[in-house]
Protein backbone atom coordinates (compact mmCIF):
# COMPACT_ATOMS: atom_id res chain seq x y z
CA UNK A 1 0.00 0.00 0.00
CA UNK A 2 3.04 2.12 0.90
CA UNK A 3 4.54 1.91 -2.13
CA UNK A 4 1.59 2.20 -4.70
CA UNK A 5 0.75 5.34 -3.14
CA UNK A 6 4.73 6.51 -3.59
CA UNK A 7 4.25 5.61 -7.05
CA UNK A 8 1.16 7.58 -7.97
CA UNK A 9 2.43 10.55 -6.14
CA UNK A 10 5.91 10.19 -8.17
CA UNK A 11 3.74 9.67 -11.63
CA UNK A 12 1.81 13.05 -9.94
CA UNK A 13 4.50 15.51 -9.96
CA UNK A 14 6.26 14.02 -12.86
CA UNK A 15 2.98 15.38 -14.91
CA UNK A 16 3.11 18.38 -13.33
CA UNK A 17 6.99 19.07 -14.15
CA UNK A 18 6.24 18.09 -17.38
CA UNK A 19 3.27 19.90 -18.26
CA UNK A 20 0.94 17.02 -18.87
CA UNK A 21 -0.57 18.34 -15.24
CA UNK A 22 -1.23 21.96 -14.55
CA UNK A 23 -1.24 22.90 -10.70
CA UNK A 24 -4.80 24.22 -9.51
CA UNK A 25 -5.15 27.98 -10.46
CA UNK A 26 -5.06 29.93 -7.30
CA UNK A 27 -8.41 31.69 -7.21
CA UNK A 28 -7.68 36.24 -6.66
CA UNK A 29 -10.37 38.57 -6.13
CA UNK A 30 -11.78 40.94 -8.43
CA UNK A 31 -9.97 44.15 -9.01
CA UNK A 32 -12.00 46.53 -7.48
CA UNK A 33 -13.74 49.99 -9.58
CA UNK A 34 -12.02 52.83 -9.86
CA UNK A 35 -13.64 55.76 -7.70
CA UNK A 36 -13.13 59.29 -8.82
CA UNK A 37 -13.65 62.08 -5.87
CA UNK A 38 -14.94 65.19 -6.67
CA UNK A 39 -11.53 66.92 -5.88
CA UNK A 40 -9.92 65.21 -8.89
CA UNK A 41 -7.91 67.93 -10.56
CA UNK A 42 -9.13 66.51 -14.45
CA UNK A 43 -13.22 67.55 -13.80
CA UNK A 44 -13.75 70.79 -14.96
CA UNK A 45 -16.56 72.67 -13.03
CA UNK A 46 -18.30 75.09 -15.35
CA UNK A 47 -20.36 77.78 -13.72
CA UNK A 48 -20.57 78.66 -9.88
CA UNK A 49 -20.25 75.19 -8.29
CA UNK A 50 -20.04 75.44 -4.33
CA UNK A 51 -16.80 73.03 -3.76
CA UNK A 52 -16.53 73.79 -0.15
CA UNK A 53 -17.29 70.11 1.12
CA UNK A 54 -14.89 67.66 -0.45
CA UNK A 55 -16.95 64.91 -1.09
CA UNK A 56 -19.76 67.03 -2.43
CA UNK A 57 -19.95 69.49 -4.91
CA UNK A 58 -23.06 71.75 -5.46
CA UNK A 59 -24.43 73.97 -8.13
CA UNK A 60 -26.67 76.82 -7.13
CA UNK A 61 -27.27 78.97 -10.28
CA UNK A 62 -28.75 77.64 -14.03
CA UNK A 63 -26.48 76.06 -16.24
CA UNK A 64 -23.53 74.71 -14.34
CA UNK A 65 -22.24 71.58 -15.40
CA UNK A 66 -18.86 69.41 -15.38
CA UNK A 67 -16.74 67.93 -18.44
CA UNK A 68 -14.03 64.70 -17.73
CA UNK A 69 -12.49 62.44 -20.21
CA UNK A 70 -12.14 58.75 -18.84
CA UNK A 71 -10.88 55.39 -20.25
CA UNK A 72 -12.37 52.02 -19.73
CA UNK A 73 -15.87 51.44 -21.03
CA UNK A 74 -18.30 52.35 -18.44
CA UNK A 75 -19.35 55.73 -15.93
CA UNK A 76 -21.50 55.57 -13.22
CA UNK A 77 -22.30 59.18 -11.32
CA UNK A 78 -22.38 59.14 -7.26
CA UNK A 79 -25.39 61.45 -6.38
CA UNK A 80 -26.38 62.11 -3.31
CA UNK A 81 -30.81 62.31 -3.30
CA UNK A 82 -32.99 62.43 -6.31
CA UNK A 83 -32.63 64.82 -9.07
CA UNK A 84 -32.99 65.39 -12.79
CA UNK A 85 -29.71 65.26 -14.89
CA UNK A 86 -28.44 65.14 -18.38
CA UNK A 87 -25.70 63.46 -19.64
CA UNK A 88 -23.41 63.76 -23.20
CA UNK A 89 -20.89 61.31 -23.63
CA UNK A 90 -18.08 61.52 -26.74
CA UNK A 91 -19.90 64.60 -27.73
CA UNK A 92 -23.47 62.62 -28.71
CA UNK A 93 -26.97 63.38 -27.99
CA UNK A 94 -27.47 64.39 -24.68
CA UNK A 95 -29.53 61.59 -22.74
CA UNK A 96 -31.90 62.77 -19.54
CA UNK A 97 -31.49 60.81 -16.26
CA UNK A 98 -35.17 61.27 -14.70
CA UNK A 99 -35.71 61.62 -10.69
CA UNK A 100 -32.16 59.15 -10.02
CA UNK A 101 -30.07 59.23 -7.16
CA UNK A 102 -26.91 57.25 -5.87
CA UNK A 103 -25.23 55.27 -8.67
CA UNK A 104 -26.54 56.32 -11.73
CA UNK A 105 -25.47 54.04 -14.59
CA UNK A 106 -24.65 56.50 -17.40
CA UNK A 107 -23.46 53.11 -19.87
CA UNK A 108 -26.37 50.49 -19.45
CA UNK A 109 -24.70 49.54 -22.71
CA UNK A 110 -21.02 49.70 -22.04
CA UNK A 111 -18.65 51.50 -24.39
CA UNK A 112 -15.84 50.71 -26.87
CA UNK A 113 -12.48 50.42 -24.84
CA UNK A 114 -10.51 53.28 -25.09
CA UNK A 115 -10.44 57.35 -24.40
CA UNK A 116 -14.20 58.90 -23.65
CA UNK A 117 -15.77 62.08 -22.97
CA UNK A 118 -18.31 63.27 -20.46
CA UNK A 119 -20.78 66.39 -19.63
CA UNK A 120 -23.05 66.41 -17.13
CA UNK A 121 -25.47 69.00 -16.24
CA UNK A 122 -28.49 69.19 -13.74
CA UNK A 123 -32.11 70.31 -14.37
CA UNK A 124 -32.27 73.96 -12.32
CA UNK A 125 -32.96 73.43 -8.66
CA UNK A 126 -35.59 76.51 -8.52
CA UNK A 127 -39.42 77.88 -7.94
CA UNK A 128 -41.75 74.36 -7.62
CA UNK A 129 -38.40 71.95 -8.90
CA UNK A 130 -36.52 70.72 -5.40
CA UNK A 131 -33.91 68.28 -6.90
CA UNK A 132 -31.17 67.81 -4.83
CA UNK A 133 -28.28 68.62 -7.42
CA UNK A 134 -24.96 66.97 -5.74
CA UNK A 135 -22.42 65.70 -7.72
CA UNK A 136 -20.26 63.28 -5.34
CA UNK A 137 -17.79 61.71 -8.00
CA UNK A 138 -17.45 58.81 -10.55
CA UNK A 139 -17.40 55.50 -10.64
CA UNK A 140 -14.95 53.81 -13.71
CA UNK A 141 -14.08 50.57 -14.55
CA UNK A 142 -11.09 48.51 -12.62
CA UNK A 143 -7.94 50.05 -13.55
CA UNK A 144 -9.27 53.03 -15.46
CA UNK A 145 -9.09 56.91 -15.04
CA UNK A 146 -9.90 60.05 -16.00
CA UNK A 147 -8.57 62.89 -18.18
CA UNK A 148 -8.50 66.82 -18.59
CA UNK A 149 -10.02 67.84 -21.92
CA UNK A 150 -9.31 70.78 -23.74
CA UNK A 151 -10.64 74.00 -22.10
CA UNK A 152 -12.14 76.09 -24.51
CA UNK A 153 -10.58 80.05 -24.89
CA UNK A 154 -14.22 81.69 -24.29
CA UNK A 155 -16.41 81.81 -21.99
CA UNK A 156 -19.78 83.86 -21.81
CA UNK A 157 -21.73 84.53 -18.94
CA UNK A 158 -25.67 85.00 -18.93
CA UNK A 159 -27.18 87.29 -16.57
CA UNK A 160 -30.94 86.86 -16.46
CA UNK A 161 -34.86 85.17 -14.99
CA UNK A 162 -36.60 82.36 -16.48
CA UNK A 163 -36.58 83.09 -19.95
CA UNK A 164 -32.58 82.87 -19.39
CA UNK A 165 -33.14 79.77 -17.45
CA UNK A 166 -35.20 78.21 -20.12
CA UNK A 167 -38.07 77.78 -18.62
CA UNK A 168 -41.02 75.74 -20.34
CA UNK A 169 -38.91 74.58 -22.92
CA UNK A 170 -38.51 70.72 -23.59
CA UNK A 171 -35.38 69.97 -22.07
CA UNK A 172 -34.94 73.11 -19.53
CA UNK A 173 -31.44 75.31 -19.84
CA UNK A 174 -30.27 72.87 -22.49
CA UNK A 175 -32.75 73.81 -24.84
CA UNK A 176 -32.30 77.60 -23.90
CA UNK A 177 -30.37 80.25 -25.57
CA UNK A 178 -27.60 80.22 -23.35
CA UNK A 179 -26.54 77.03 -23.82
CA UNK A 180 -27.53 76.85 -27.85
CA UNK A 181 -25.42 80.16 -27.96
CA UNK A 182 -22.29 78.55 -26.32
CA UNK A 183 -22.28 75.66 -27.99
CA UNK A 184 -22.84 77.45 -31.49
CA UNK A 185 -19.93 79.54 -30.66
CA UNK A 186 -17.73 77.15 -29.13
CA UNK A 187 -17.31 78.78 -25.85
CA UNK A 188 -17.97 77.44 -22.35
CA UNK A 189 -21.16 79.80 -20.97
CA UNK A 190 -22.86 80.16 -17.49
CA UNK A 191 -26.33 81.49 -16.70
CA UNK A 192 -26.45 83.72 -13.30
CA UNK A 193 -29.92 82.92 -13.66
CA UNK A 194 -32.96 81.76 -11.44
CA UNK A 195 -36.90 81.60 -12.72
CA UNK A 196 -38.75 84.54 -10.95
CA UNK A 197 -35.55 87.28 -10.69
CA UNK A 198 -35.71 90.40 -10.91
CA UNK A 199 -33.24 93.53 -11.36
CA UNK A 200 -33.89 95.22 -8.00
CA UNK A 201 -34.43 93.34 -4.86
CA UNK A 202 -38.42 93.78 -4.52
CA UNK A 203 -40.53 90.53 -2.94
CA UNK A 204 -38.37 88.74 -5.53
CA UNK A 205 -34.68 87.84 -6.12
CA UNK A 206 -32.97 90.89 -7.24
CA UNK A 207 -29.50 90.31 -9.25
CA UNK A 208 -28.25 93.65 -9.20
CA UNK A 209 -27.22 92.02 -5.17
CA UNK A 210 -27.39 88.70 -5.98
CA UNK A 211 -25.36 88.84 -9.12
CA UNK A 212 -21.92 88.76 -6.69
CA UNK A 213 -23.32 85.65 -4.34
CA UNK A 214 -22.48 82.02 -4.77
CA UNK A 215 -26.16 81.40 -4.00
CA UNK A 216 -28.73 83.64 -5.29
CA UNK A 217 -31.01 82.60 -2.42
CA UNK A 218 -28.41 82.93 0.39
CA UNK A 219 -26.76 86.57 1.45
CA UNK A 220 -23.65 85.08 1.60
CA UNK A 221 -20.44 83.74 0.81
CA UNK A 222 -19.57 86.47 -2.06
CA UNK A 223 -18.58 84.23 -4.99
CA UNK A 224 -14.65 84.20 -5.77
CA UNK A 225 -14.36 85.76 -8.90
CA UNK A 226 -11.00 84.10 -9.26
CA UNK A 227 -11.83 81.11 -10.67
CA UNK A 228 -13.17 81.93 -13.96
CA UNK A 229 -13.26 85.35 -16.26
CA UNK A 230 -15.85 85.76 -18.86
CA UNK A 231 -15.39 87.14 -21.90
CA UNK A 232 -18.41 88.33 -22.64
CA UNK A 233 -21.68 89.22 -20.33
CA UNK A 234 -25.42 89.05 -21.51
CA UNK A 235 -27.73 90.51 -19.47
CA UNK A 236 -31.51 90.45 -19.85
CA UNK A 237 -33.38 91.30 -16.85
CA UNK A 238 -36.58 93.56 -16.38
CA UNK A 239 -39.32 91.36 -17.11
CA UNK A 240 -40.24 91.01 -13.84
CA UNK A 241 -39.45 94.05 -12.15
CA UNK A 242 -42.69 95.71 -13.53
CA UNK A 243 -45.18 92.77 -11.14
CA UNK A 244 -42.75 94.59 -8.09
CA UNK A 245 -43.71 97.97 -8.84
CA UNK A 246 -39.89 99.04 -9.47
CA UNK A 247 -40.18 102.86 -10.93
CA UNK A 248 -38.41 103.45 -14.31
CA UNK A 249 -36.18 105.87 -11.89
CA UNK A 250 -35.53 102.94 -9.64
CA UNK A 251 -34.33 100.78 -12.37
CA UNK A 252 -32.38 102.77 -14.15
CA UNK A 253 -30.30 103.89 -11.03
CA UNK A 254 -30.20 99.83 -10.48
CA UNK A 255 -29.48 98.90 -14.58
CA UNK A 256 -26.43 101.51 -13.78
CA UNK A 257 -25.10 99.47 -10.54
CA UNK A 258 -25.33 96.33 -12.12
CA UNK A 259 -23.00 97.56 -15.61
CA UNK A 260 -20.74 98.94 -13.26
CA UNK A 261 -20.55 95.95 -10.92
CA UNK A 262 -20.44 93.51 -13.76
CA UNK A 263 -17.06 95.56 -14.91
CA UNK A 264 -15.35 95.74 -11.97
CA UNK A 265 -15.53 91.65 -11.72
CA UNK A 266 -14.78 91.47 -15.61
CA UNK A 267 -12.66 94.19 -16.64
CA UNK A 268 -11.76 92.72 -19.89
CA UNK A 269 -15.72 91.59 -20.94
CA UNK A 270 -18.09 92.90 -23.20
CA UNK A 271 -21.25 93.65 -21.71
CA UNK A 272 -25.01 93.13 -23.79
CA UNK A 273 -28.03 94.46 -21.99
CA UNK A 274 -30.25 93.01 -23.79
CA UNK A 275 -34.15 94.93 -24.57
CA UNK A 276 -36.38 92.75 -22.89
CA UNK A 277 -38.69 90.91 -25.14
CA UNK A 278 -41.74 91.92 -24.06
CA UNK A 279 -40.36 95.80 -24.25
CA UNK A 280 -40.22 96.83 -20.68
CA UNK A 281 -38.16 99.14 -19.56
CA UNK A 282 -36.33 99.74 -22.71
CA UNK A 283 -36.09 103.54 -22.22
CA UNK A 284 -34.34 103.32 -18.88
CA UNK A 285 -32.01 100.31 -19.88
CA UNK A 286 -30.76 102.30 -22.53
CA UNK A 287 -30.04 105.07 -20.58
CA UNK A 288 -28.24 103.30 -17.78
CA UNK A 289 -25.71 102.03 -21.20
CA UNK A 290 -25.35 105.40 -22.17
CA UNK A 291 -24.40 106.63 -18.64
CA UNK A 292 -21.56 104.10 -18.51
CA UNK A 293 -20.36 104.73 -22.08
CA UNK A 294 -20.53 108.21 -21.26
CA UNK A 295 -18.41 107.74 -18.27
CA UNK A 296 -15.37 106.02 -19.95
CA UNK A 297 -16.79 102.07 -20.43
CA UNK A 298 -16.28 101.68 -24.46
CA UNK A 299 -17.59 98.20 -23.90
CA UNK A 300 -21.14 97.94 -23.55
CA UNK A 301 -24.10 97.94 -26.03
CA UNK A 302 -27.62 97.76 -25.96
CA UNK A 303 -29.10 94.88 -28.14
CA UNK A 304 -32.86 96.05 -29.61
CA UNK A 305 -34.46 92.91 -29.46
CA UNK A 306 -37.86 94.10 -30.77
CA UNK A 307 -39.80 92.09 -33.34
CA UNK A 308 -37.45 88.87 -33.10
CA UNK A 309 -39.92 86.93 -30.94
CA UNK A 310 -43.81 86.28 -32.51
CA UNK A 311 -46.57 83.93 -31.41
CA UNK A 312 -45.19 81.17 -33.18
CA UNK A 313 -42.26 81.31 -30.88
CA UNK A 314 -43.48 81.66 -27.25
CA UNK A 315 -45.49 79.06 -25.06
CA UNK A 316 -47.24 81.71 -23.01
CA UNK A 317 -47.01 85.27 -23.45
CA UNK A 318 -43.82 85.54 -21.58
CA UNK A 319 -41.96 82.56 -22.06
CA UNK A 320 -39.74 81.57 -24.93
CA UNK A 321 -40.92 77.77 -26.57
CA UNK A 322 -37.70 75.81 -28.18
CA UNK A 323 -38.70 77.47 -31.53
CA UNK A 324 -38.23 80.80 -29.75
CA UNK A 325 -35.49 80.40 -27.68
CA UNK A 326 -33.58 78.58 -31.59
CA UNK A 327 -34.87 81.93 -32.59
CA UNK A 328 -33.19 84.48 -30.25
CA UNK A 329 -30.13 82.39 -30.91
CA UNK A 330 -29.90 83.13 -34.71
CA UNK A 331 -30.46 86.62 -33.76
CA UNK A 332 -28.15 86.94 -30.51
CA UNK A 333 -24.82 84.38 -31.75
CA UNK A 334 -24.02 86.96 -34.35
CA UNK A 335 -23.73 90.22 -32.09
CA UNK A 336 -22.00 88.06 -29.70
CA UNK A 337 -19.37 86.48 -31.60
CA UNK A 338 -18.67 90.07 -33.56
CA UNK A 339 -17.28 91.12 -30.38
CA UNK A 340 -15.24 88.03 -29.33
Amino acid sequence: MRFARWLVAAVLMAMVATGALAPAAVARPAEAAATVAPTDPTIRFTGRWDTSDPTAYTPYWAGAYLTVGFTGTTVRLQQRDTIDLYASIDGGPTVAFTNVSGVVNLTPQPLAAGNHTLVVSYRVVAGSYRGDAVFRGLTLDAGARTFATPRRERLIEFVGDSITVGTTTSRNHLTAYPWLIGEQLGADHTAIAQGGACLVAADCVGLEQQFTKLNPNAPTPDWDFSRYRADAVVINLGTNDVGHGVSGAQFQASYTNLLRTVRQRYPNAWIFALGTFRGRYLTETRAAVSTVTAGGDARVSFVDTAGWLGSADLSDSVHPNDQGHRTITSRLAPVIAARL
